[in-house]
């Protein structure tokens, strides 16, 4: 996320499609919709624009393909829904809904994701409308690093990313939702912790809603999402106690790029990252809304 691995109207057209993206799940929210409903349009918006690495524009594996990981959870039942490995379903996000809806499994993987999905009448397509001219060159640049045994000086947008949403409605639920195409130039069929309940994804009414962005393995080896609940839960710490603790501390001997944004239920939002940046932005009750890329913070405006 160093500022020079975009030009400034890239960097200008990414927080506008954050912008979207809030304006989406906002509007749903004040027409009094739920914030499982709001989560996941909100991700929809983020999977469609080429800027981020879900979706349209996720990140290829080492045999140059697109294996897209996605989860949603509830946090009033605690329900949840994910899929991981799939290759042709346009918006993996709203496939994950759909496993939650169905309530007979939590996650289903590869060719039977997509399956499903197209049963559920969700859209279908060919590997390459995944696929972006910048990926396709951070995949050079990665396989360049392994060949040089350089991966350590990869900048972090070559290497990952993920989209998250969080919510929390009129009602008092929470929800949380995350989609990702992984890591540049995994291994193919790896699967990281965007669909991992608890891990990269984690929501509880009267407690948090958490979404993560970084090394995913090392995000299910903490069980990060659920992490930063049980630390509020069990100690009673506060979210922004509870999620610099994990994030910004308990991550740190690892050396790794992690972010993650996070509510609780009284509506407090924190986005704590250890890198130059992360994607992040925020409506607040009264309806202000704000994006950010780096250490400035952009109100753009107040929603009705």
């Amino acid at each position: 996320m160093a500022k020079a691995d975009l030009a400034e109207a890239e960097w200008v057209e990414a927080r506008d499609a954050l912008a979207a993206a809030l304006r989406c799940g906002w509007g749903l929210l004040k027409a009094g919709g739920s914030a499982l409903d709001a989560v996941e349009a909100a991700v929809v918006v983020l999977e469609d624009s080429p800027h981020f690495n879900a979706g349209h524009g996720a990140a290829l594996n080492a045999v140059g393909e697109h294996e897209l990981d996605a989860s949603i959870m509830s946090g009033a039942m605690l329900e949840a829904g994910a899929v991981a490995g799939a290759r042709r379903t346009r918006n993996p996000v709203r496939a994950a809904r759909a496993v939650l809806e169905e309530g007979n499994c939590v996650m289903l993987i590869g060719p039977a994701a997509d399956a499903f999905a197209g049963r559920r009448g969700l859209d279908l397509v060919e590997q390459t409308y995944f696929t972006t001219a910048r990926r396709s060159d951070s995949l050079a640049v990665m396989k360049a690093h392994e060949q040089a045994g350089t991966f350590e000086g990869a900048t972090e947008a070559e290497k990952h990313g993920t989209v998250g949403a969080v919510a929390l409605d009129g009602v008092g639920h929470l929800a949380a939702a995350t989609s990702t195409g992984g890591y540049t130039n995994k291994p193919e069929g790896r699967v990281g912790d965007s669909p991992v309940i608890g891990a990269g994804t984690y929501a509880r009414d009267g407690v948090c809603a958490v979404s993560g962005t970084g090394q995913g393995e090392l995000f299910i080896r903490h069980v990060l999402g659920h992490e930063i609940a049980s630390r509020m839960a069990y100690l009673g710490e506060p979210l922004e106690v509870a999620a610099n603790r994990v994030v910004l501390e308990d991550l740190r001997p690892h050396g790794i790029g992690a972010g993650a944004i996070a509510l609780d239920a009284k509506g407090s939002i924190v986005a704590p990252y250890n890198t130059d940046g992360m994607f992040r932005g925020w409506v607040t009750p009264d309806g202000d809304l704000s994006v950010a890329s780096h250490g400035e913070v952009f109100l753009l405006e107040r929603l009705t």
